[in-house]
């Protein structure tokens, strides 16, 4: 990146930060994904059961197969070779796991964040039932209100993930949200987090790097 990219992302990051903080929010700024992982991997501890979310982001950080090598339970219904009943019981178990490892879809310069999902476990699973929750968010995913971030979400976010599943919805085919029918939509749950869960741990890793979409 260069430097003034570099500080465009900081200045932004710094207000997130600032914002977050002030809604009860833990909240760090992070340059690298290297960095992110020593900084979630100070809250990691001997046999804790790690839930994680539907997050590409949390996977391009490298950091469950070395947490799956140190014998730690980890419930991720994305592993290959899962029944239906399987990928159920694991989103069930996410929603009472020590730690939670995942994302956000967007977060706004007045420390809000906004998720969507179609199920809804991922989102669950950020308001409450996990001893603490961990959210590692790319400086793409910084915008400058709700209204953004789930423009964002419809228009980005959606599109791409249902295109890199093969999900058979027309925002995979068109490459933005036409608002459509299919029983196969993604964008089901609106989540807005205006304040931290009362009695949730949550703590956000900002990262000065393009992490998932």
């Amino acid at each position: 990146m260069n430097l003034v990219k570099q500080w465009w992302v900081e200045e932004r990051a710094k207000k997130v930060i600032e914002k977050l903080e002030a809604h009860e929010f833990k909240a760090i700024f992070i340059k690298t994904k290297e960095e992110a992982v020593q900084e979630v991997w100070k809250h990691i501890t001997p046999n804790q059961r790690i839930g994680v979310g539907g997050s590409l982001t949390v996977r391009e950080l490298g950091i469950l197969e070395k947490l799956e090598a140190q014998g730690h339970m980890i419930y991720d219904h994305w592993k290959p070779g899962l029944s239906k009943e399987n990928i159920l019981e694991i989103r069930k178990a996410q929603m009472t796991s020590d730690l939670f490892l995942g994302s956000t879809n967007a977060v706004t310069l007045n420390g809000e964040l906004v998720n969507m999902d179609g199920i809804g476990n991922r989102v669950n699973s950020t308001n409450f039932g996990p001893g603490k929750v961990i959210l590692v968010v790319g400086y793409n995913k910084m915008v400058d209100d709700i209204q953004e971030a789930i423009h964002r979400i419809k228009n980005i976010a959606a599109p791409m993930n249902a295109r890199r599943l093969n999900i058979d919805v027309p925002c995979a085919k068109v490459g933005k949200c036409v608002d459509c029918n299919s029983p196969n939509r993604i964008c089901r749950v609106l989540v807005i987090h205006e304040r931290k869960p009362s009695l949730t741990d949550i703590h956000i890793i900002l990262v000065g790097e393009d992490l998932g979409f």
